[in-house]
Parts: C-alpha cells; structure tokens; sequence
C-alpha cells in the first residue's frame, strides 16, 4: 500500500517517535499561548508564565501522543501480520483497537465508545485519503488527442 513506510518492527519506533514529537510540538504552541494569556499583567510574568507553561505541559502531551502512536502502530504491525496484506482495513481496525485499549481503564462502556470512536476517525483519515489519492491521479490520466478536421 505504501512503500515509503519502514517495515513492521521498526515501523513502531518510527510512529511512536513521530507522534511523540508532534505532541510536544503542538503542546508547546497551545500551552505558549495558554500560559501567555493566563499570567498576569507584565511582559516578563508572562513570558515567565508562557515559559513555566510549555516546560511543564508540552511533555505530557507530547507522552500522550506518543502512547497514541506505540498502540496504534503494533496494533497496525499485528494485523499486518495476521492478515498477510496491508490495506486500509488495518488502520481502521488498528485505530479502532487503539481507542479500546487506551480507555480500557475506564470501564467496558467507555472502551467500546472509544473503539468506535477510533474506528470511526480513522476511517474518516483513510476516506480523505482515497479521495485525495484518486483526484490526484485524474490529471495523469491519458487523453485522447483531437484531430483536425479533414475539410
């Protein structure tokens, strides 16, 4: 399906890595303006406030993300082994268990509504994806030339 991917097993470091960073990331760009807004008066309190912020709320989101992406890379690595083939099925089913076991604590109930959430979401990614894909390939399709006519 895709072969700009790693293989399996190291498939797992890769996205687990990869959602680790986007986590800390993003975490830093939302807990800067947070943490900006939320400090008191002053250029240098909230410049305090905006640093104390990132330190302390970007790693954590930053380890969310990255369990996110363990789970659901060996989930996905697994049914890629079980199955013998990798289509989109696999994230779909992976993103769907990922949600299950990542609120299991919770309880049955949460972790069902979770796995469809999940199953749900990743679906929606690899529709968006499919749909990107065949309009992409509609302008290398080959056309017909016209002729002129013979008067």
């Amino acid at each position: 399906m895709d072969d700009l991917r790693e293989p399996c097993p190291y498939r797992i470091t890769d996205d687990c890595g990869g959602a680790f960073t986007m986590g800390c990331l993003g975490g830093a760009v939302f807990s800067a303006i947070k943490g900006f807004r939320l400090a008191p008066p002053g250029i240098k309190s909230r410049l305090l406030g905006m640093t104390t912020s990132v330190k302390v709320k970007a790693p954590v989101l930053g380890g969310n993300f990255g369990t996110w992406g363990l789970t659901f890379a060996a989930c996905d690595c697994t049914l890629i082994y079980l199955r013998n083939k990798e289509d989109h099925w696999n994230s779909i089913t992976a993103g769907a268990a990922t949600g299950g076991i990542l609120s299991m604590r919770s309880g049955p109930q949460a972790a069902v509504t979770s796995a469809i959430i999940g199953g749900v979401l990743l679906a929606m990614i690899e529709g968006i994806s499919i749909a990107i894909t065949r309009v992409g390939a509609e302008q290398f399709k080959p056309v017909m030339p016209t002729l002129p006519d013979a008067a």
